[in-house]
């Protein structure tokens, strides 16, 4: 395995990236993304962190994932982790703040939706595997046979329906987001010239099996 160290940084770095754009599209407070709404759903209902919420949804889905039989890699378990503890940490530094003005609140959002695009080229450019939610999609479509996008969407749809009936925020932000996402992370690939396709993704064998490769001997 070549690389490991700076592929794992670029990993790390892009989680840290994620969380932040996360924050910054809460701090917006006109309306989570879907996995947002979730996530503070749970943290309402059961009285834990959103970052803490974050990482038993993850761990959750993880278990699901391995049950319907896809494959898990490294940077799944570092999506799972990590991606809540940044977000605790950047909730509780509160340097971020919410707009006293509304109409500053939509280009915030957006910003936050750049934030997140720009975390994914980092974190999928390491290669060690999709995170939880995108193994679940991919699971789903393996299984029941529809189009990636309907899965996505119905995905998206109820775990949306279940953080808004658990208490998390539904508002014109989550439209947003459900529809910009896809074109933030476009402009944003398209400017760091950067084909997804072309990344070969590691599974957790894989990895440990590298990792075993190096100690022996030569």
């Amino acid at each position: 395995m070549k690389h490991m160290f700076p592929r794992l940084a670029s990993a790390v770095f892009g989680l840290m990236l994620y969380a932040l754009g996360i924050v910054v599209t809460i701090k917006a407070n006109i309306g989570y993304s879907p996995w947002t709404v979730f996530n503070v759903g749970v943290s309402k209902t059961f009285g834990v962190s959103i970052g803490m919420a974050s990482v038993i949804i993850g761990f959750t889905v993880v278990i699901i994932v391995i049950l319907l039989k896809e494959k898990i890699g490294l940077g799944t378990l570092l999506n799972m982790a990590l991606i809540g503890v940044f977000l605790d940490l950047i909730l509780f530094i509160d340097l971020i703040k919410t707009p006293e003005i509304v109409f500053l609140r939509y280009p915030m959002i957006i910003l936050g939706l750049f934030i997140i695009s720009v975390a994914t080229f980092f974190y999928v450019r390491a290669g060690y595997g999709a995170g939880p939610r995108d193994s679940l999609m991919v699971a789903l479509t393996r299984r029941i046979k529809f189009p990636v996008g309907i899965c996505r969407s119905m995905l998206e749809l109820t775990v949306t329906v279940i953080g808004w009936s658990l208490g998390g925020m539904v508002g014109i932000g989550t439209i947003i987001s459900v529809v910009a996402m896809g074109f933030c992370i476009q402009i944003t690939f398209k400017l760091f010239r950067f084909n997804i396709t072309s990344v070969k993704h590691e599974s957790l064998y894989d990895t440990f099996s590298a990792l075993n490769r190096k100690k022996k001997p030569l």
